[in-house]
């Protein structure tokens, strides 16, 4: 099957990896998209374990397209509907991209529904309902260059909620983009690993989780469950492998989350507990001048604000001073991680950064900035 996985920008290459581990082929990383082949038993891999990609689309068709006429009549010899979509099924229709005469995304995909509905009520005299929340498939229409291609989603929303994070903070950070930094890291549970401003304790627990082979999509519903060709022994198995957790032959180093606010403390304590990784991750509610950095070296990474959504810049010069101090003053030797979206703020650490990679969060242009601190 041709596929194409959905990322941050920023994480094509790291997901790229990702997927040839998982057992992909033919990868191939682009902007915000890797496009890719696998077997149906990797699809349901990939759905299951992958971290980084926050949505998986199967090619299905595709066909010239130089206008709403020539849509509608693609889409109704595209594939077999009675083999895809009978009437006792509800859809659903993403479109991204635009053409001739089709550049707004709304009125594509109501040209896409059309079609289908007025083929239905043709063939069968009634017709699938609309579900926008909850459908039974999701068509996904891509359009560029004068071509169509139609695709199927195998999941009915991102794949970044995980599940262990009910209640998020003012400007969270995705699940997919904080796995895709902690893979950045390198951090392979050797040594300590500890976030001073670890809000709802995202990077803790995604970096663990992978660690210890906790699979991302254990707990969700797919919609290739309705795919006429979903296969439920090879699911079967493939569920069964997720749902194994490595045995750790060591005891890991601590795990430690410092978070000044009692209130987003307390939340990130129950997502810690929500992932099943309370024996691993310790979260204290403290300001990091007060928290006493565990002996030894390790990895310290954390997504302070950056005035753009929360707080002004002038609010926040005096936070990222201190945190320079604190980690001059208490973590020699010691690797850093820092998302930054605000270069200006990021000076006021006085420290020079030895890696630089730009990526996107939430729309922001942001660097996640290597330091080794002396």
């Amino acid at each position: 099957m041709k596929l194409v996985a959905s990322i941050s920008q920023g994480l094509e290459k790291e997901g790229a990896k990702e997927l040839v581990e998982l057992g992909a082929q033919a990868v191939k990383a682009s902007r915000r998209h890797i496009l890719f082949e696998a077997d149906m038993a990797c699809l349901y891999r990939l759905h299951l374990r992958a971290r980084l990609p926050f949505r998986f689309l199967r090619e299905i068709c595709r066909f010239p397209c130089h206008g709403p006429r020539q849509l509608y009549g693609g889409i109704q010899g595209a594939i077999d509907w009675e083999n895809w979509l009978l009437p006792k099924k509800s859809f659903r229709v993403d479109v991204t991209g635009f053409g001739e005469g089709l550049s707004h995304s709304h009125y594509t995909a109501l040209q896409v529904k059309n079609a289908i509905i007025d083929l239905q009520r043709e063939r069968w005299g009634i017709r699938s309902s609309i579900d926008l929340i909850n459908p039974d498939i999701c068509f996904h229409l891509h359009l560029a260059n004068n071509e169509a291609v139609l695709s199927v989603d195998g999941s009915n929303s991102s794949l970044h909620k995980r599940g262990y994070r009910p209640a998020v903070g003012i400007a969270p950070i995705k699940e997919t983009l904080a796995a895709g930094l902690m893979r950045m890291t390198e951090w392979d549970g050797t040594c300590n690993l500890v976030d001073p401003l670890c809000g709802s304790g995202i990077f803790l627990i995604e970096a663990v989780s992978n660690l210890i082979g906790i699979a991302s999509g254990k707990d969700r519903q797919f919609l290739f469950k309705n795919w006429p060709d979903f296969d439920i022994s090879l699911w079967n198995k493939e569920l069964k492998m997720a749902q194994e957790v490595k045995t750790l032959n060591r005891k890991l180093p601590k795990i430690i989350g410092c978070e000044v606010d009692e209130l987003i403390a307390n939340s990130a304590i129950e997502n810690v507990k929500k992932s099943g990784l309370e024996d691993y991750i310790e979260i204290i509610n403290c300001s990091f001048q007060e928290f006493q950095l565990p002996p030894g070296i390790g990895l310290l990474v954390c997504n302070p604000p950056y005035g753009k959504r929360i707080g002004y810049d002038q609010d926040l010069e005096a936070l990222y001073r201190e945190l320079g101090e604190f980690l001059k003053r208490n973590a020699s030797s010691w690797n850093l991680w820092i998302l930054s979206g605000n270069p200006t703020l990021t000076r006021y650490l006085k420290m020079r950064a030895n890696k630089k990679f730009p990526l996107s969060n939430g729309g922001i242009d942001c660097r996640w900035l290597n330091y080794l601190i002396n």
